[in-house]
């Protein structure tokens, strides 16, 4: 498995990775029309809207920090939740513009609906210490971490 980022040339692409870049599709071999269907323009922009955001995970020394980007949503539209001690669920909605019934709509490219990313956190997360904040349409979860402990080490003089 390569640990170089994929704009560098590396890819990791195991699914049961949690730190996999890839994004498993549930619905990739059902026959539910695709976003250029007009049929089910709902539904489209509903499971677009679940696979398209996108979600960083970087480990620092002190703590797991995730970035979301989640653009033109309050935080109030955002839920953050750890659920079965350690799975942080970042969920929300994204609704859909009111539509003026004399305006023609040339194209839809703006995803609305649920979304949820789930994500199983390491022993060392202290869970009851999460903090979460929202910036220019960019969610950041904090989740500090255990202190490692060092082992004691005492030296023990050499006689002879």
């Amino acid at each position: 498995m390569s640990l170089i980022p994929s704009f560098l040339g590396g890819r990791r692409s195991n699914v049961f990775d949690p730190f996999s870049l890839e994004v498993w599709d549930p619905f990739k071999d059902f026959p539910f029309p695709n976003s250029l269907s007009p049929s089910f323009p709902e539904f489209s922009r509903q499971n677009s809207a679940f696979v398209s955001t996108h979600v960083d995970w970087k480990e620092t020394p002190e703590a797991h920090v995730f970035k979301a980007d989640i653009p033109g949503l309050k935080k109030e539209e955002v839920k953050v939740e750890i659920e079965d001690d350690r799975v942080l669920q970042i969920s929300g909605e994204r609704n859909v513009e009111k539509e003026d019934k004399n305006d023609t709509l040339h194209r839809v490219e703006r995803s609305s609906g649920k979304f949820m990313r789930k994500f199983r956190l390491p022993e060392n997360a202290k869970v009851d210490q999460v903090k979460a904040s929202m910036e220019n349409g960019v969610l950041t979860v904090t989740v500090p971490k255990e202190e490692v402990k060092k082992p004691d080490v005492k030296s023990i003089e050499i006689s002879g």
